[in-house]
């Protein structure tokens, strides 16, 4: 069947940003709209609407709905979400936050504090998988380093962000990861070793600046205590992903190893335990649900055309891959813009993203870090984003005066295009040896 593009197949998508950010300006609070409701609402929109040249029943569009909906990926993601919740919540229960935190405290030298915090957000976010998990966690650290050594609040907040965004972007667990590799096909490792030497420059040169900015007096951080046995369940999941286990495997271990070290140190037993798990799913259950939805949505959209429209404006003036590549990041660094959430970002554009690559030959591996990248940047960069607003208001400074100290975003947004441009040069013999 030829494909029919068609801009009324938008509206549900339009329709979704302009209640989303109108909520927002109106509650001043960007987080004000739940992203649930929001995506319902659209679903409704989308099952109101009729085509010109399409005649479908009501019953014939929550069949294509239910079935996009259900899509075996989306539901594979979905249950990695849950695992994924269960794991932060029952590390962070038996203490392995407070451990690896305090262990990175312990040996920093007083003289690279703002170093020493970049690479504990980034071991931290990356073993956690939140960002937001682990800003809360560091975030209060950075203002009592800031009162005791009398250093820039603001500068520091903007380091427990950065670091935080690399674990959001790189870690096996994290959401976000896990929406990039499902909407693409890629494994974790695979997505995460393209990804990773992507990013290595831009934390280099984080690590300089913050070695050669002054910060503060001096004085010496107080520490707190920790133990290097709770840290276990965090390396034993970045063993378990880098030696090729399923995601599922791997967190599954991870659980069952927090679990264990938590009846170790008697910070849990049997129910609390069993608390902690349920606790961390429930964590994850509003994320799950709008993956089904927002999957469901796109595949309505798609039937209607809209994709196909989306489609053809972001390539008709594209340039081959690297065009291409510039489509996919403005299209998941809009949505994360306007709906200040880079998972979603990443499970809206991702549909899209992956025809596009189709089209022009990108690697679908580079397809998926570019969308992880782009999106993580982005939260990394929005004064209204929550990353900024909790760290601002831990620190009693507006969100506005961290964002210039914003380097590891910044950066990481000069690495994707950088990547663009690379593996735009290297798919151009490629595309010239099939065409000929």
């Amino acid at each position: 069947m030829t494909k029919q593009s068609n801009f009324v197949g938008l509206l549900p998508l339009i329709f979704f940003i302009v209640i989303y950010v109108l909520t927002g300006v109106y509650a001043d609070n960007f987080s004000s709209m739940p992203l649930l409701v929001a995506f319902t609402l659209s679903v409704v929109v989308a099952l109101m609407i009729q085509p010109k040249g399409k005649k479908d029943t009501f019953e014939e569009k929550m069949n294509i709905f239910t079935k996009a909906a259900g899509d075996s990926d989306i539901i594979m993601m979905v249950l990695i979400f849950l695992l994924a919740g269960a794991f932060y919540s029952v590390t962070d229960q038996m203490g392995a936050v407070n451990s690896i935190v305090n262990f990175g405290l312990s040996i920093i030298p007083s003289n690279m504090v703002l170093v020493g915090i970049f690479v504990i957000g980034c071991i931290l976010s990356f073993a956690m998988g939140t960002s937001m998990g682990a800003i809360t966690a560091l975030a209060p650290i950075g203002v009592g380093v800031a009162e005791q050594v009398g250093g820039n609040p603001a500068l520091i907040m903007a380091t427990v962000v950065g670091g935080a965004m690399f674990g959001d972007n790189c870690s096996f667990v994290s959401d976000t990861t896990i929406a990039a590799c499902r909407t693409q096909g890629v494994t974790l490792k695979e997505k995460f070793k393209y990804n990773f030497i992507t990013v290595l420059p831009a934390i280099i040169g984080t690590i300089i600046l913050l070695a050669i900015i002054p910060f503060g007096n001096g004085a010496e951080t107080a520490v707190g205590e920790y133990s290097l046995i709770n840290i276990t369940p965090y390396v034993l999941i970045i063993v378990a992903a880098l030696a090729g286990l399923h995601v599922m495997g791997v967190l599954a271990l991870g659980v069952v190893a927090g679990i264990v070290i938590g009846f170790m140190n008697g910070s849990l037993d049997y129910l609390s335990a069993l608390e902690s798990v349920q606790r961390g799913m429930g964590w994850m259950q509003n994320l799950g649900m709008i993956a089904i939805v927002v999957s469901g949505l796109v595949g309505l959209m798609k039937h209607y055309g809209g994709i196909d429209f989306l489609l053809e404006k972001i390539t008709a003036r594209s340039n081959g891959a690297f065009g291409g590549q510039v489509g996919i990041a403005s299209l998941v660094s809009l949505i994360t813009l306007a709906t200040t959430n880079n998972t979603i970002g990443i499970l809206t554009a991702g549909t899209i993203a992956k025809d596009i690559s189709e089209k022009y030959g990108i690697d679908k591996v580079q397809t998926a870090s570019l969308l992880d990248i782009c999106g993580c940047s982005m939260n990394g960069l929005m004064p209204y984003a929550g990353q900024f607003l909790m760290v601002a208001g831990l620190a009693q400074i507006s969100p506005v005066s961290v964002m210039p100290y914003a380097f590891y975003p910044m950066l990481m947004l000069v690495m994707a295009l950088i990547s663009m441009v690379y593996f735009s040069k290297k798919a151009a013999p490629i595309a010239a040896t099939k065409a000929a």
